[in-house]
C-alpha cells in the first residue's frame, strides 16, 4: 500500500454538478453525488454512488486488478441496447484508508460510454 504525497497526489471532492452517465442511449447512472478523483497526471474520474446507478444493467466479471494507492478493483459490464460493454466499469468496494471516500461508488470507461456534466 503506498500513500498519496507530492509524487503522486490524491485529491476526491464533491462534484457540484449532475453526473449523468449513458450508454447507447441508456441512462446508467444519474446523480448529483459524485466524487471527482483527481490522481497524479490522469484525467479526473467521476465516483458514482451505487444508489444512484441502475445496476439491473450491470453484470459482475471476473476481472480484477490492483493500485497500489487504491487497493483492488472489481468490474462490470453493461448490458444497455443489446450490447454488452466489457469491463466498462470499475468499483474499489474495499479501499484502502486513504481513499475510503470512494467505497460504495462506481467509475466509468469514457471510451465505452458517455458521461456528461450537468450544470
Amino acid at each position: 500500500m503506498k500513500l498519496p504525497g507530492p509524487d503522486h497526489p490524491i485529491t476526491i471532492t464533491a462534484n457540484s454538478k449532475r453526473v449523468r452517465v449513458t450508454a447507447g442511449g441508456i441512462v446508467i447512472a444519474d446523480t448529483t453525488r459524485a466524487l471527482t478523483l483527481k490522481e497524479a497526471r490522469y484525467p479526473a474520474v467521476q465516483y458514482v454512488p451505487r444508489e444512484d446507478a441502475n445496476m439491473a444493467l450491470l453484470t459482475r466479471t471476473a476481472r480484477t486488478t490492483h493500485c497500489p494507492y487504491k487497493g483492488d478493483a472489481n468490474y462490470f459490464s453493461i448490458e444497455a441496447s443489446g450490447k454488452s460493454l466489457e469491463n466498462a466499469v470499475w468499483t474499489y468496494e474495499t479501499p484502502f484508508p486513504a481513499m475510503a471516500e470512494i467505497a460504495g461508488h462506481l467509475a466509468f470507461y469514457p471510451d465505452k460510454v458517455t458521461i456528461e456534466e450537468v450544470a
